[in-house]
């Protein structure tokens, strides 16, 4: 079976939006640069790997002034940072795909299931054990995203026009469109009839794509309908706008903000702390749902490895379909939809910043690479103060067993950093999205000439969904031919047939060759698809890959 750790972000929403806003007379898909004989020609004009152009003055300019120093609101074709990052998930999670595909190791850190409540008695070898740690990073990486892609994507199409009924029917259609890639790419081969529902990630990215889209219009519809309330109350009886003094600047004068100018701004903060708020509801209610409340039992018996089924609640299977990651006969579902929201409305919340202004680069790429030290913290508060784990009480490996009354997690390196992925706690979110801010503010920083040449980042990163469903079809595919030619009986039973598993494993170089070689044969199709996409319209659905 595949393994479950990412999917391509929801149709690619990014790929067809600008992070800056384009005259309202500029013509749709055409790039737009300002009249530069306006500007002296000395001033440098750039552009920053975030789509937004800025000009460099010419200290020595004599005409040289604040004015011809200001930002540029300019759009560019593409944003590269983005891109970039989803092209780098990519390629990281086909590691973890071409292993399960011919059986090279174990599924996860631990040789046990990473999951709520299971017992966990001994490590990976260090070769899995370190892909599994990079592979982490992508589930919550696309889901980011996606939530990201969302703003960008609705931005972009306000200007061409469209009504919110509109944007409404593209999310439906594009999450049903991935809903039915699930079924097609999963349910049908692997289910083999015996089930209806196989969710790996992409049905939790059909969903979440849908709902994140509601979410969007539905605060901008709120935010606007609350700027207005707020203007009509301080208006005044002839409906003039009121004008407010504020605080003397250094001339003596008093400046003046309209109540217009204020309504609309408390309303654009107001709104993005309740995004904030759901973000955190949203990871919190794994653990509020979490029928161990993230402990393991303290069970001595050298059996014990926990829950042989996944979790459940007593709310029934329905609502368990949703929270928690499920195995019925009919439905199997190791990524809850909403139990992923979280990241999802997490790039809502950016989207909404990054588009708020036109920010200078190393203000984004400074703030990202902060707020990703932030998070990191988080995540070591998690290992020093036992809350958002998931996972308390359940690591039973030789170290811990040897120092019974020490924290759990600071007995060794591995044991700091085991995080629960089904469903994923705090803990996981803090440390996965923390390297993924980083890794962000890295690329930012990149000069546009050298990220344009990073080998395939930005391909694979421009035709996601392509890339997803093409390399899980391809490492299949040369897994059957690998296991005939390096294949072995496994010490353990295939999740699927419970018959014993055959596979690779104990030969490293068998997978990463083959893995080397797939991405080799990925290059150049996605690089043609990429192609072939850019020549299709905004509402073809060709887009959606």
């Amino acid at each position: 079976m595949p393994s479950e750790d990412a999917a391509a972000e929801a149709g690619n929403s990014l790929q067809e939006t600008q992070f800056t806003a384009i005259p309202d007379d500029a013509e749709p898909n055409h790039e737009w640069i300002p009249d530069r004989s306006k500007h002296n020609d000395r001033n440098d004009v750039r552009r920053s790997n975030y789509g937004t152009t800025y000009r460099v003055a010419d200290p020595s300019s004599p005409d040289n002034d604040s004015t011809k120093n200001a930002p540029i609101r300019a759009a560019s074709p593409r944003a590269l940072s983005p891109d970039l990052l989803r092209g780098l998930l990519m390629i990281l999670q086909a590691i973890d795909h071409c292993s399960v595909s011919q059986g090279a190791w174990r599924h996860g850190v631990a040789l046990e299931s990473e999951q709520d409540g299971t017992i966990v008695k001994k490590w990976n070898d260090p070769v899995p054990w370190t892909a599994r740690m990079l592979t982490h990073l992508c589930a919550p990486g696309f889901m980011f995203l996606l939530g990201m892609g969302i703003v960008y994507f609705g931005r972009s199409r306000s200007k061409l026009g469209w009504s919110s009924w509109q944007m409404v029917k593209h999310f439906a259609i594009r999450a049903f469109f991935l809903a039915a890639v699930n079924e097609l790419l999963f349910t049908l081969p692997f289910g083999r009839g015996r089930i209806i529902i196989l969710n790996i990630i992409l049905l939790a990215l059909a969903v979440n794509y849908l709902l994140a889209g509601l979410l969007w219009l539905a605060v901008n519809a709120s935010e606007q309908a609350l700027s207005r309330l707020l203007k009509s109350l301080h208006s005044s009886s002839s409906d003039e706008e009121v004008e407010r003094p504020l605080l003397q600047d250094e001339t003596g004068h008093a400046p003046t903000k309209s109540v217009s100018t204020w309504a609309v701004r408390f309303s654009w903060h107001i709104h993005n702390c309740i995004l904030l708020a759901l973000t955190i509801i949203t990871i919190a209610w794994n653990h509020w749902l979490s029928p161990h409340q993230g402990h393991c039992p303290h069970n001595t018996s050298p059996d014990y490895s926990g829950p042989t089924q996944p979790n459940s609640t007593t709310l029934g299977p329905w609502f368990d379909f949703w929270f928690l990651n499920v195995q019925y006969k009919r439905v199997i579902s190791p990524f809850p939809p909403l139990a992923w929201l979280s990241p999802a409305i997490l790039g809502l919340l950016y989207g909404r910043i990054i588009l708020s202004r036109t920010w200078k680069p190393y203000t984004i790429n400074a703030s990202n690479a902060l707020f990703g030290v932030f998070l990191m913290l988080l995540f070591v508060l998690t290992r020093l103060l036992h809350f958002g784990n998931l996972s308390e009480d359940c690591l039973r490996m030789p170290e811990q067993l040897a120092s019974p009354t020490r924290n759990q997690y600071l007995v060794s390196f591995r044991s700091f950093f085991y995080i629960i992925k089904y469903p994923p706690s705090f803990a996981y979110m803090t440390f996965t999205m923390s390297l993924n801010f980083l890794l962000l503010a890295f690329f930012g920083a990149l000069p546009e000439k050298v990220a344009r040449r990073i080998p395939t980042l930005l391909t694979f990163g421009q035709s996601a969904l392509f890339f997803y469903i093409l390399h899980l079809l391809l490492y299949f595919c040369m897994a059957i031919l690998v296991k005939q030619w390096f294949g072995h009986e496994l010490d353990h039973k295939d999740s699927m047939t419970g018959k014993p598993a055959i596979g690779t494993e104990g030969e490293p170089a068998v997978m990463w060759i083959t893995w080397l070689l797939g991405l080799a044969i990925l290059w150049p199709l996605c690089r043609w698809y990429g192609r072939f996409k850019s020549t299709k319209g905004v509402n073809s659905v060709w887009r959606f890959f």
